[in-house]
């Protein structure tokens, strides 16, 4: 969009306050937490899907 800044100067360029940054930081003993619990739903993704086509045939082998 064009501004018309033949009036008056066009207005400094902005610039992120200076500072720390932001949030939190993990602690070790959260990031050794966090990692299992990624390691965990990493072996979960590879097993469950044996586990339920297992379920699945179960139900298939009851009702035929």
């Amino acid at each position: 969009m064009f501004v018309d800044f033949r009036d008056r100067e066009p207005p400094p360029p902005w610039h992120p306050p200076a500072g720390p940054p932001p949030g939190p930081r993990l602690t070790p003993r959260q990031q050794r937490l966090l990692s299992r619990i990624i390691g965990l739903n990493l072996l979960l993704l590879l097993i469950a899907p044996i586990g339920g086509a297992t379920i699945v045939s179960l139900i298939l082998t009851w009702w035929s």
